[in-house]
């Protein structure tokens, strides 16, 4: 239970500050791993030299205690970690991972050796082993079930993620004692309480002042799902998630066109036929609603529109309307899978926008033909579904392969690229149109006089960078049997890390 329970809680301790992809996952999958094999080893062989209780539990002992101490004595240098992310030097940070993993090795290693040394302890007639280590491995695996439940799903958000690990650590420290106590003696015992003692003080204490060193901070918080940060700077707002590379909302009194992607939702109806009123927009669904930046938009240029929005996180959805003024009549927010909420839905939309990035990755059943049919099903016939995506400067895989899968279900694709940026917006309509229909709409609204100002500037970035449209292929399909989205951006990522392009940022 403990070994896992770690593991899920190093996830997370690591991803707020170098991310949640596979590449880390695998990390630090690979060597927890490592170092249970270690300690299966050493715990073999110290078993047969000292098959003793007092042995194993005083190495029980030292393994909680020391995990107690691992987010005390990480802090300082994921703090460095998360500044150097943010000046992009990743000599520095790469450094600074490695260095938190190798905190993980004495008392992972240490654990290891728990099922050998029990078998070891346990075995009193040869012809019981195999009984005996069925069920001590039978324990293990529900010890391990519940490890990997209750630090995600009660403890983290509860109690986050420095507390939980001290929760652990005083729950194997106390159990060990006790057994110390009953099968060794009392003396032995209490010359290990101040080991809880110290744990209870940690937990009580903590640990003063934000996780990170961030410019501006005003908030952070955990959830199941996130790692939740609000920055404060030069009077915007900014909601970071996890590592913090990723800017999801942002927010200021006074101003709503912010130069990203957000406001270029808003353009998605008028590559419908010309003429399109911004009256005449009443339906409209979020999928990655985040803390309601592009809601907050559509409110003010769509008078009459009323929008669902779908965002995973419940707690997002609560900082949204503490601290990004999501608290809007017009929207209707939903704390649930975006695919599911809208597949759920018996509404029809004029526009779906689908922006539910967890960095650097879009979740891969939303990049699919199967998704994209659900959105066609759930769009008017003059409706439009806009993508955000991530691509690096000289490799658009991933726009060229979404558009590919688009393409399989919607008639007409259009493909923005955000200036400054690297964003690429995929616009696709229900029924056969024309990117004329764009520059007709600009010219009609023109005309009327008085149109918003922030649907003027979106549609204008808009049309002065449409892209030309890939060249279909097949191979480049996204299903849900097979979609290796994760593939292409950690090849993605990996090959802009060690490009020029990012010499030249550093």
């Amino acid at each position: 239970m403990t070994t896992l329970a770690v593991e899920f809680s190093a996830s997370r301790l690591l991803g707020n500050y170098f991310g949640t992809s596979n590449l880390v996952w695998a990390s630090i999958i690979g060597l927890i791993l490592i170092y249970l094999t270690l300690g299966y080893f050493i715990g073999g062989i110290w078993s047969d030299r000292s098959p003793k209780f007092k042995t194993f539990y005083s190495i029980l002992l030292w393994a909680g205690f020391s995990i107690g101490l691992i987010p005390l004595i990480s802090r300082p240098i994921l703090r460095f970690a998360s500044q150097a992310f943010d000046q992009l030097e990743f000599g520095v940070l790469m450094g600074s991972f490695v260095a938190v993993m190798i905190l993980f090795s004495i008392p992972v290693t240490l654990l290891g050796t728990a099922s050998p040394f029990a078998i070891r302890l346990g075995i009193r007639d040869t012809q019981e082993a195999g009984g005996l280590s069925g069920r001590i491995y039978a324990t293990s695996t529900l010890g391990s079930f519940i490890g990997a439940f209750l630090p995600v799903l009660l403890l983290i958000p509860t109690i986050g993620t420095y507390r939980t690990f001290l929760f652990f650590s005083l729950l194997l420290v106390l159990i060990s004692l006790y057994g110390l106590w009953r099968l060794v003696g009392k003396r032995e015992a209490l010359a290990y309480i101040w080991m809880p003692v110290v744990i209870i003080l940690l937990m009580i204490l903590g640990v003063r002042g934000f996780d990170k060193s961030s410019p501006g901070l005003i908030y952070e918080n955990e959830s199941a799902y996130n790692y939740i940060q609000v920055q404060e700077v030069d009077g915007y707002r900014f909601l970071r998630l996890n590592e913090g590379q990723g800017v999801h909302s942002i927010w200021h009194p006074s101003e709503l066109f912010y130069a990203g992607p957000w406001e270029e939702v808003l353009v998605a109806p008028f590559f419908n036929s010309q003429g399109v009123d911004p009256a005449g927009i009443r339906e409209m669904a979020i999928i990655g609603l985040a803390a309601g930046t592009t809601a907050r938009q559509a409110a003010a240029v769509f008078p009459n529109i009323q929008i669902d929005g779908f965002e995973i996180d419940p707690r997002i959805i609560e900082v949204g309307k503490t601290f990004f003024g999501m608290d809007i009549p017009q929207l209707t927010a939903y704390a649930q899978d975006g695919r599911i909420g809208l597949e759920n839905s018996t509404k029809l939309y004029q526009v779906i926008s689908v922006d539910a990035y967890r960095p650097p990755y879009i979740p891969a059943h939303l990049t699919t033909v199967e998704f994209f049919q659900s959105i066609y099903d759930h769009l008017t016939p003059d409706g439009t579904m806009v993508i955000n995506v991530g691509r690096a400067p000289e490799d658009r895989r991933l726009v060229d392969s979404l558009y590919n899968s688009i393409g399989q279900v919607f008639p007409s694709i259009y493909v923005v690229d955000l200036p400054l940026s690297y964003n690429s917006l995929i616009y696709a309509t229900k029924t056969p149109t024309s990117v004329s229909n764009l520059a007709a709409n600009l010219d009609f609204l023109n005309q009327r006089g008085n149109p918003p100002l922030l649907l003027m500037q979106s549609l204008s970035v808009a049309f002065n960078n449409l892209q030309p449209s890939p060249a279909i292929d097949k191979k480049l399909v996204f299903t849900d049997d097979r979609s290796p989205v994760e593939w292409i951006t950690n090849n993605m990522v990996l090959k802009f890390m060690f490009s020029s392009q990012m010499e030249q940022l550093q």
